[in-house]
């Protein structure tokens, strides 16, 4: 792989300036790509889990003023039952009960649910049915209000709350595993960013070996020829395989070096000759 990179690269004859480039643009572009991965599934996990919570909310609210309703009804009916003189039913707010019915139905999205949404409408019509019978139970001198009351209404309301109970309990545990889907959704949707992470350091490490391989050893390299040009006339051989710029450079200090060691021939020739008419002058 390693040789087919280089054949790849030599046949593209890339300037140094290309190669870095290309090499930074590559892991730019990677964790560009992956952050952006990462941002759109966290979104749309979040918008879709968020929406489930808010129905749960809105259920939990609607079961809560159901219950609320109810007890309400429950306390002013055993008001009236304390009350042995006044014999009018109190009122019951219908259209805010069943309002609140429908609104639970509408946010309840799981189908297992609506059953038992319907129970509670059914309790609920059980008990309003029963709690009509007491105008005609204060009006008997023959049925005793307090034991109609815990024999008859007193049963169904229980019946009516253990059901909002119920519904409520479920709603609630469906809004714990929405909050438990959250928090997948989101150590899912940064898995992306942390793949970037480690390709990125993948990628950056190759991008170091391929400077260091290619730049910074060949540099040094073509450095310590130089030294030993310069210091103890050895001659400069280093050759390295290399299209770009680098290469260039070294290519030129090889022929400068070359030439240059040619022309000090050519002048201790000529001191040598020079010297050599001297003598042959001064004989």
């Amino acid at each position: 792989m390693t040789r087919n990179l280089k054949e790849m690269i030599r046949e593209r004859k890339l300037s140094m300036k290309a190669k870095l480039t290309l090499s930074l643009s590559a892991i730019a572009i990677t964790l560009l790509v992956s952050s952006f991965i990462s941002i759109m599934e966290y979104s749309r996990m979040s918008s879709y889990v968020s929406d489930l919570i808010a129905d749960n909310v809105r259920s939990i609210n609607s079961a809560q003023k159901l219950s609320e309703l109810s007890a309400q009804y429950n306390h002013d009916l055993l008001a009236v039952i304390g009350d042995d003189i006044s014999g009018t039913l109190p009122d019951f707010r219908q259209e805010e009960f069943m309002s609140q019915c429908d609104s639970l139905k509408q946010s309840l999205i799981d189908v297992k649910m609506q059953p038992l949404t319907d129970s509670v409408v059914y309790a609920y019509s059980a008990f309003m049915l029963t709690s009509l019978e007491l105008k005609d139970v204060l009006s008997s001198d023959f049925i005793d209000t307090r034991s109609w009351y815990f024999e008859r209404l007193q049963p169904q309301f229980r019946r009516l709350n253990s059901y909002i109970d119920v519904l409520t309990a479920a709603v609630y545990d469906d809004l714990r595993k929405n909050s438990a889907t959250f928090e997948r959704g989101f150590y899912r949707s940064i898995i992306p960013g942390a793949v970037a992470v480690g390709v990125g350091l993948l990628l950056v490490l190759m991008l170091l070996f391929f400077i260091l391989a290619y730049y910074v050893n060949p540099i040094y390299r073509m450095l310590e020829g130089l030294n030993d040009y310069r210091a103890y006339d050895r001659k400069y051989n280093y050759t390295f395989e290399g299209d770009d710029e680098l290469a260039e450079l070294n290519e030129g200090i090889l022929q400068l070096a070359v030439e240059n060691k040619q022309l000090r021939k050519r002048v201790a020739d000529l001191k040598a000759k020079l010297k050599a008419v001297e003598n042959d002058k001064g004989n």
